[in-house]
Formats: structure tokens, sequence, C-alpha cells
């Protein structure tokens, strides 16, 4: 086995453009290889590190009750393009001794008097919910297929570039062979017939 890669490496119709293609391509395989092992230990790392901070803010949120105390109105999307959302005012308590009043997102047609659920940060005031598993996952998805996306596009830049400098060396030495073989191949470097005739 060993002899015959050694034999078809040496194989003597085989220029070093052919070997350099050959190096290429591995070196393309051994980059897509390295990209998966990249995408997976990043997107891994980033699903550690975002369980761990949604474990983080999970301890510091809490969900109120809240009471509004009027009527609904639609507001606005915070950026161009977003949707309206549907906003009133509303009172709750947390930690149980301090009263909160503050105009807060709800869910269409609320109205006066009606309970709805917040999440607050310790000191009672309005916060994000804690992100969940899926957002986590899909974030973590994202870090990883990014990764591995980008290491193929720099890997196969970087080989595209490479297979384009053999390409070109290579047409510039088939002109140069082809310009010494030519004459020869196609007759023009023959003398004709007569030739030297009329030389003493």
């Amino acid at each position: 086995m060993y002899r015959r890669r050694k034999a078809a490496w040496s194989n003597p119709l085989r220029r070093d453009a052919d070997r350099t293609r050959t190096r290429m391509h591995a070196a393309f395989a051994l980059t897509c290889l390295l990209a998966v092992i990249v995408g997976i230990t990043l997107g891994r790392a980033a699903w550690t590190g975002g369980h761990r901070a949604a474990e983080e803010i999970a301890r510091h949120r809490h969900t109120v009750a809240a009471t509004t105390v009027g009527e609904s109105t639609h507001r606005a999307g915070d950026r161009p393009g977003s949707p309206p959302f549907t906003v009133a005012t509303a009172t709750w308590h947390y930690p149980a001794h301090r009263t909160h009043t503050a105009t807060v997102g709800v869910p269409a047609a609320t109205r006066s008097g009606d309970t709805v659920r917040l999440w607050v940060d310790d000191n009672g005031r309005v916060a994000t919910g804690p992100p969940d598993p899926a957002r986590v996952a899909l974030d973590a998805a994202a870090v990883g297929a990014g990764a591995l996306a980008g290491t193929v596009l720099v890997g196969g830049a970087a080989v595209a570039v490479r297979l384009r400098v053999v390409d070109a060396r290579c047409a510039r030495a088939w002109d140069s062979e082809w310009a010494g073989v030519e004459p020869v191949w196609s007759g023009r470097s023959r003398p004709g017939p007569g030739a030297g005739a009329g030389e003493d």
C-alpha cells in the first residue's frame, strides 16, 4: 500500500501544480472538519453561558399580580416598522410593603380593574422575564452556525485564492512550453523544399 501511494504521488505525469491542487483540496477538507469542531465548541460554550446567565437573571425576577387603574390604550412601536402594542396604568406591591404604579404592557382589550401578571426585579420595578430555554438554545445554535460558516468561508476563500495563483502559473508555463514546442510540432521550424538551393 505504501509503495502504491508513493508510486502514485511520484507519477512523472503529475506536475507540481497537480500536487499543490491535491494539497489544497485536502486542506479544504480539513478546514471543513475544523469548522465543525469550532462550531460545536462555540455553540456549546454559548449554550452554557446563556443557560447560566438565564439562571442568574431568574434569581432576580419575580412575577406579581398587578391591577389596572385605567383603560388600556394603543401605543406605537418603539422602532420604525415595529407593531403597536397595548398599555395601561397598573399598580402592584413588591415587596409586600412597597406600592408601585406605572404604565405597563397589557393584553389587548384589558379593562380598568383587570389583573395582569408582570415580571419585576428585586426592587419591584418592571423588568423583562428570564430567557426561556428555547431562546438560549436558538442563540447558541446561531453562534455555532455562524462560527462554522465563517470558518468554512475564510478557509474556502484562502484555498480558492491559492488555486487561482496555481492556475495562473500553469497557464503561463503552458504558454511558454507551447511557444517552444509548437514550431517543431507544426513543422514551421523545418526548412522547406529547396532550402539551401542556390547556395554555392
